[in-house]
């Protein structure tokens, strides 16, 4: 374990100044817990750089004496990646003052800003120049770029715009030796050997610090609507899926999928939410279609849908969002159903994809499992339907021991991501690894992908300083 010594602090602090050197407890306490409490870590000192040389000297002094180093941005990740460990001095490296939009090209559609942007504000920086960057979250107020792609954030617009990952041109990275690689190209077609772009996206902060991002515009859609339907069945949902994908192709941004358990939480217990049909469904999907052309386009095309899967009775009722504010609202109560669950006691909850053609029986069979296993419990599962990720979660049974039923958190994990491997899944759609998932990843993953992985870290970090002991476990 790396002792920070009075001295080794002081030389950290003097790279970004005294104001920007945290070193008192109760300064220190929001870096240290997990947006979900499952982990609270310790750090003698969180470090706030404003420029890129800044980070560049913390890396290079952190290499010298060897020093782990925690990256956090906006500290809203579900799996602890950016918590220090406990005990064992991380010094945390917040990247929040580095959050300086550099440009945006309208003409190039590209944006470039530094990783401590805010997702809202380069939201709003593309609206103002007549663009869209697509990626939402819930989280989208507080989050920030650099997690975004050290997790290689998904969000509700993966169909037709793509993760992270699909949305991110060039990277500016600070290497654990300090060095700074410029990465910040906006081309689309460069096959000049190793794409390393893709190395640092996904990877949590374990290889380098993402400092700055080349990010794709799009074209703001002229025409936008969304509608809300009851269904009875998953299947149902699905067909009505193929039906949206067959009917509006690329114009289908969203589909969500929700069940009445979560429509109910979210009209209980988030200010403004109701039901937006009179009569109780067993399923709904939520259905968001964008036009290039104009707004009764899409209008048409939403119509043309929902009457053919009513008439079918494919579709149970439905309604058609009237103006902007409703179909903000309808996609407010989808994003509202996670924190919706927090009144109801303790969540185990997993972030997991199968096969789109897969979620109905990968479902079925968890459901009967979780059920079995714990009787009572309150399955509210639901998610981006359209990409096949699901957060399958599981709401503990009324009147139960909130500690006792949480205990059981590894227990169902391990009977969730079991079904999820037999449909060829993965046990992390879109929140990453970090500490919740290390040790299942080792497990799941075949040992020559673990094997590759291990060396990939050793050569961007030999002397594991980088976020240790998150994705992959440091060999000792």
């Amino acid at each position: 374990m790396t002792i920070l010594s009075p001295e080794l602090i002081a030389s950290f602090a003097a790279i970004v100044g005294p104001a920007n050197a945290l070193i008192s407890q109760s300064d220190i306490a929001p870096y240290l817990v997990e947006s979900r409490g499952l982990y609270k870590g310790t750090t003698p000192l969180v470090l706030r750089p404003g420029t890129i040389e800044e980070v560049a000297a913390i890396m290079k002094l952190a290499t010298a004496t060897g020093t782990p180093i925690v990256p956090q941005g906006g500290n809203t990740g579900h799996v602890a990646g950016g918590i220090p460990r406990t005990g064992e001095n991380d010094v945390v490296l917040s990247l929040q003052r580095l959050n300086r939009i550099r440009d945006v090209d309208p003409v190039g559609n590209v944006i470039v800003a530094d990783a401590g942007c805010i997702l809202a504000d380069i939201q709003k920086a593309a609206e103002d120049v007549n663009r869209l960057f697509p990626l939402s979250l819930g989280s989208e107020g507080s989050c920030r770029i650099g997690g975004n792609l050290s997790t290689n954030a998904g969000g509700t617009a993966v169909l037709a715009y793509g993760n992270m990952r699909q949305l991110c041109l060039g990277l500016e990275v600070v290497l654990p030796t300090g060095e700074i690689w410029d990465g910040l190209r906006r081309l689309k077609k460069d096959n000049t050997g190793y794409d390393l772009r893709d190395l640092f996206i996904g990877a949590e902060g374990t290889l380098g610090i993402i400092t700055g991002a080349v990010l794709k515009l799009f074209p703001r859609p002229l025409g936008h609507q969304v509608a809300f339907a009851g269904v009875s069945s998953v299947a149902d949902a699905l067909t009505l899926f193929d039906r949206a994908s067959s009917l509006a192709g690329q114009a289908l941004t969203g589909f969500e999928l929700m069940p009445r358990l979560g429509v109910e939480f979210t009209s209980k217990h988030i200010a403004g939410v109701r039901d937006p049909l009179p009569t109780q469904h067993a399923w709904y999907a939520l259905i968001d279609i964008s036009t290039s052309d104009s707004a009764e386009t899409a209008n048409r095309m939403m119509e043309s849908l929902l009457e053919s899967a009513i008439a079918d009775g494919l579709v149970e009722n439905a309604v058609i969002a009237a103006n902007d504010a409703q179909g903000k609202a309808l996609w407010h109560m989808r994003e509202s159903m996670s924190p919706a669950q927090k009144p109801e006691g303790g969540s185990i909850k997993h972030d997991v994809s199968v096969p789109v053609s897969s979620i109905p029986a990968f479902m079925a069979e968890a459901d009967e499992a979780v059920m079995k296993a714990i009787p009572g419990a309150r399955i509210c599962s639901f998610g981006h339907m359209g990409d096949g990720n699901i957060h399958y979660n599981i709401s503990q049974p009324v009147g139960a021991d909130k500690q006792a039923f949480l205990d059981r958190w590894r227990e169902m994990n391990a009977l969730v991501h079991g079904i999820v491997l037999k449909y060829n899944g993965s046990i992390s759609a879109e929140h990453g690894i970090g500490q919740l998932k290390r040790n299942e990843l080792a497990e799941v993953r075949a040992p020559i992908e673990i094997d590759l992985m291990q060396r990939i870290k050793h050569a961007f970090d030999p002397a594991g300083i980088m976020n240790p002991d998150k994705v992959l476990k440091i060999k000792g």
